[in-house]
């Protein structure tokens, strides 16, 4: 199963509304450290980032968190393996995926949906072949899955795009099948 190493999660820094978010964080963070695949995410200590980072290292697994400096300097932290603080959200995001071989974005807010949009665009355009998985907990993604097929409805999408997206409500399987996921270029231009 261990096809990549090192995963970015993008994820909320509230719990959400209801508990099966923090568990599905929690059994996610269980399933990295079981396969010895390094968390890499946003180096928050509060809500979903928060959990998911101490059950990876509470199960013996590695997390490095990648924080600007401005957030840094007021909020507590974790005990990580790792800490890069950087200047701002860019550079935050841009070492997030230089280190990190494939994406998953769990429920979170609109920092969640702008991380997990600026992957999906980086792919569509070939500047990375990573695999994309989203965890689709309390079917919490359902809406998004009906904007993107609006949008291949539109002509402003491909299906083969969107086919490449990994969806699932169980993280471990949701590891298994980004694992197997071989990702290729698909040219946005062409018709």
């Amino acid at each position: 199963m261990n096809s990549f190493k090192r995963l970015c999660v993008f994820c909320g820094s509230s719990f959400g509304e209801n508990e099966v978010y923090k568990v599905g964080a929690i059994a996610l963070g269980k399933t990295l450290a079981e396969h010895n695949i390094e968390l890499i995410y946003g180096g928050g200590n509060v809500g979903l980032m928060g959990e998911l980072a101490r059950t990876v290292l509470e199960n013996n697994g590695r997390v490095t968190g990648v924080i600007p400096k401005k957030i840094h300097d007021n909020v507590q932290h974790v005990e990580l393996s790792e800490l890069i603080v950087v200047e701002n959200m860019h550079e935050r995001k841009a070492k997030m995926y230089d280190l990190a071989d494939a994406f998953i974005a769990l429920p979170g807010g609109i920092g969640t949906l702008e991380e997990l949009a600026e992957v999906m665009t980086w792919y569509q355009i070939g500047y990375h072949y990573k695999p994309i998985g989203i965890l689709n907990t309390n079917e919490y993604y359902n809406h998004l899955q009906f904007m993107l097929s609006h949008m291949v409805a539109e002509g402003f999408l491909k299906t083969e795009f969107i086919d490449k997206i990994v969806t699932d409500e169980h993280p471990a399987s949701l590891v298994e099948k980004m694992a197997q996921q071989e990702m290729k270029y698909i040219d946005k231009w062409s018709n």
